[in-house]
């Protein structure tokens, strides 16, 4: 009979988390922005058999435990699988139908190079605040908006850090965020505190922003000219029905989830009616991807199946409209999900086994003023990030960690929950191997490591809220409420 487990010392903990990144870093080297398709994967797997042979070889305990672990982590991602199959499915149906097409049709009489990285972002910042999900922005006028992006001739990882520093914004800032319910949940204190408190931080860091995006637009030399845009344009309205009927879909699953209705059942309804919509609005697109003869409900079935399931294409004589016609279907999403198993049986092990509730004890010791405290919350969080890849995890265990420190500190309730979400909730899709990174990665087409370095946003929340903890600027104190009883 097996004793107790031991609990691990620090560098028990750092053993598998060094393999991880040396290999990782390898990986980069070797396979660049490729690693999604499988690389990234086995270094994950690997580094999780390493984790095992020190929680079983060194700490005591048994692969049963373990596992329990691991299915206990992939049960917690299992709903962000659902919804990423979802959304390979809506981004099927809504090409099938003509949707996006429609909106980069739209989108190219409006916008201009000058203005489009500051309105990329502004649109998905309001559409995210709007339905309170990140995610679904991305899939829906993100995917718009980096079809609209290209044809005015940027490069794809500015339009999508545009996109996802938008989108991110929201997801902060909207009552109907998950996050944003959650981080002050584990913190104490209310919503509504919270979110008010984390407006001081947010909002320069938005402008921040979109300055830097606007200087860019000014600056950047496109490789599109207007003619290019024109094309595009008349290539699209020559291939398919465009009107402006067809955002009645989109407008129903924005209208679904502003009224909190569940992402998967509000994504499933998106993916249906985008496919009642190509049966009634693009016969001609169905008969193409049919690629065959037969009565029109044969046609119709067969097509609308292929896009919710499987890569479909619209093939025009322009080449660059080729590339903003294709979609992965459900099957797209299968790379995304493998990598989040794999990240997810890593970050079970360690989660488990302890090591990394010793790795962030270890650090907590070490603080001892206010600056310091944000600044190792926002580190601990970001690590969590990158070893459980799951913003949730990195929101909870972080909250759950240092909620008494703050309270023993002085600090209200509110300083925690806000540090949490400017680390964690916006790191989260900086990381490649994370759900967040993957899943936008996929959804995009644009790898996170080229995307990342222009997620400004992302990027500046951190940094921003370690700075109001070292110059104490917006910070609450306990105290302070007593003295106005």
């Amino acid at each position: 009979m097996k004793g107790i487990p031991k609990v691990p010392k620090v560098w028990d903990a750092l053993i598998p988390l060094i393999f991880l990144i040396v290999l990782l870093i390898i990986n980069i080297k070797v396979f660049g922005t490729d690693g999604l398709s499988g690389s990234n994967q086995i270094v994950l797997i690997l580094s999780a058999m390493v984790a095992s042979f020190v929680a079983i070889f060194r700490l005591g305990y048994s692969w049963e435990t373990l596992q329990d672990g691991i299915v206990k982590s992939i049960s917690s991602a299992m709903g962000s699988i659902l919804i990423l199959f979802l959304i390979g499915a809506l981004a099927g149906t809504w090409l099938l139908s003509g949707i996006v097409p429609s909106m980069i049709y739209y989108g190219l009489k409006v916008l201009n190079a000058e203005v489009f990285l500051i309105a990329a972002c502004f649109i998905s910042a309001v559409v995210s605040v709007a339905t309170g999900s990140s995610w679904t922005t991305v899939a829906t006028v993100g995917v718009a908006l980096l079809g609209i992006g290209k044809a005015l001739g940027f490069e794809e990882g500015i339009i999508a850090g545009s996109i996802i520093s938008g989108a991110y914004f929201g997801d902060k800032m909207s009552p109907l965020s998950d996050t944003t319910n959650l981080a002050p949940a584990m913190a104490g204190t209310d919503l509504f505190t919270h979110i008010r408190y984390m407006a001081k931080t947010t909002t320069p860091s938005m402008i921040i922003t979109l300055i830097l995006f606007g200087v860019i637009g000014i600056n950047y030399t496109t490789s599109g000219s207007v003619d290019d845009v024109k094309v595009i344009s008349e290539v699209i309205q020559s291939k398919f029905n465009v009107t402006p009927w067809l955002f009645v879909v989109p407008g129903l699953v924005l209208i679904m989830i502003v009224r909190k209705v569940p992402a998967v059942p509000a994504l499933l309804a998106g993916a249906l009616l985008g496919g009642v919509f190509a049966v009634i609005f693009q016969p001609e697109i169905i008969s193409e991807v049919a690629a065959e003869s037969g009565s029109s409900l044969y046609l119709n079935f067969k097509s609308v199946m292929m896009a919710l399931y499987g890569e479909i294409s619209v093939v025009t004589e322009n080449d660059v409209v080729n590339e903003l016609l294709v979609t992965g279907g459900m099957a797209g999403m299968l790379d995304t999900i493998w990598l989040i198993l794999c990240a997810m049986a890593f970050g079970g092990i360690m989660e488990e086994s302890g090591m990394l509730r010793v790795m962030a004890e270890a650090v907590i010791q070490k603080v001892h003023k206010v600056g310091s405290l944000i600044a190792s919350t926002a580190a601990t969080c970001i690590f969590f990030n990158i070893t459980t890849s799951d913003q949730y995890l990195a929101i909870l265990v972080p909250g759950r960690m240092y909620a008494d420190v703050y309270r023993k500190r002085g600090l209200k309730p509110e300083n925690l929950s806000r540090t949490l979400e400017d680390s964690a909730t916006v790191t989260s899709v900086l990381v490649p191997w994370n759900t967040c990174g993957a899943t936008q990665a996929s959804v995009l087409g644009v790898a996170t490591l080229v995307y990342a370095p222009y997620c400004f946003f992302n990027i500046i929340s951190p940094f921003m809220t370690i700075l109001y903890g070292y110059l104490k600027i917006g910070i609450n104190y306990i105290e302070e409420e007593a003295e106005e009883v």
